[in-house]
């Protein structure tokens, strides 16, 4: 069975050291969702909280309706998925994925019917008579989700389980463990520090940073309308500039330090007044062009070709450097030294208030929304 998990106000501190002042957040039955954010911003803190292997000095937490505050970690019902794998050395690949249903005793046929069958579900099968010396990275890390899953608990629990292997067996293991959490549909909480890896099996993302949760949304909620500056600079890649929002009879536009104004006409209503803001520009909504029209001035001063995309940086006239990705072009490169023109794609850049702590348009997060 799978459950729902509900965190009210829950704060955690060593000392006087506060690490998670005030978090609260519910996620849903059967969902992927995964805490994200820099080292040290309390994301496997809360992990263990929920685990039952950190205290709780403040809040409440739930399964549904059932408050585990006190609960002991073995009787949460949780699977856990450690950074080290922590399969152990002296036992077969089968013995390894049987531990928690042998130490459960539970009948031996059970025991093989259920090893078998997460087992096939991970596709390790082949290797159940393997010690796990001769198994590779990815393989030891399928030994330890099938080991988590073969005990059918209600929440499975995923603490920084990619960062040991290489960039391919990542990508390659990032996709079996979202087909395998479709397939099983448990609820999983997923710790990472990796903006793609959570962008790519999230259904939902929580952006953490002190101890507090930025933003909470879909992986395209999250990458198009990010609610702070620090969300924006945090997932994927963005120039910051600053720029004027001018309201004229409720109507608004951009005005950057060249004079290029940009209508914008998805402005909060309350947000909607002459003011001072910072502009993010995602380098992909740039659009390069040498002709004369209204833009943003800026000269080349390197670029990088990648293929598929060719990324140049740049600077403004103004001062202000900028990266840009465009697709790469069967003729040419644009050289060191050209002067150059950018248009934005007013649609998809986002505008934040001077200090950066909120997203001024329409289809963001709101701050009592987050």
């Amino acid at each position: 069975m799978s459950v729902a998990i509900t965190v009210d106000h829950a704060l955690k501190k060593y000392g006087d050291n506060i690490v998670i002042p005030d978090l609260s957040l519910k996620i849903h039955e059967g969902e992927f969702f995964t805490l994200l954010g820099p080292s040290g911003c309390g994301k496997t803190t809360l992990l263990r909280m929920i685990a039952g292997f950190n205290s709780i000095e403040g809040g409440e937490f739930y399964f549904n309706d059932k408050k585990i505050n006190d609960l002991d970690p073995g009787k949460r019902n949780i699977g856990m998925v450690f950074q080290n794998y922590a399969i152990f050395p002296h036992l077969s690949v089968r013995d390894n994925v049987a531990f928690g249903l042998t130490n459960r005793k539970v009948p031996k046929e059970e025991i093989k019917r259920r090893t078998d069958k997460f087992m096939e579900i991970v596709q390790i099968t082949q290797y159940a008579d393997r010690m796990p010396e001769r198994l590779s990275g990815g393989q030891q890390q399928r030994v330890a989700l099938a080991r988590a899953l073969v005990i059918e608990p209600d929440v499975l629990l995923m603490d920084e389980p990619l960062s040991n292997l290489d960039a391919k067996l990542r990508l390659e293991m990032r996709a079996a463990i979202k087909e395998i959490q479709h397939e099983v549909g448990i609820t999983t909480v997923y710790v990472t520090h990796d903006q793609e890896e959570a962008m790519a099996v999230s259904d939902r993302i929580a952006v953490m940073s002190g101890g507090v949760i930025q933003h909470i949304g879909r992986p395209k909620d999250i990458y198009q309308r990010p609610a702070n500056r620090f969300v924006a600079n945090f997932i994927g890649q963005s120039n910051f500039l600053t720029a004027d929002l001018k309201e004229k009879n409720g109507s608004c536009s951009l005005v950057f330090a060249s004079g290029y104004m940009v209508p914008m006409d998805h402005v909060r209503t309350e947000n909607r007044k002459s003011q001072e803001v910072v502009v993010s520009i995602r380098p992909e909504d740039l659009k390069v062009t040498l002709k004369e029209e209204p833009g943003l001035n800026a000269v080349v001063n390197d670029s990088v070709f990648l293929g598929m995309n060719t990324h140049y940086f740049v600077t403004l006239d103004s001062g202000e450097k900028m990266e840009i990705i465009q697709e790469s072009t069967i003729d040419s490169i644009i050289a060191p030294g050209t002067r150059i023109r950018l248009t934005v794609n007013e649609k998809k850049i986002n505008i934040f208030t001077k200090d950066g702590s909120r997203n001024l348009l329409e289809d963001s997060v709101a701050a009592d929304e987050r």
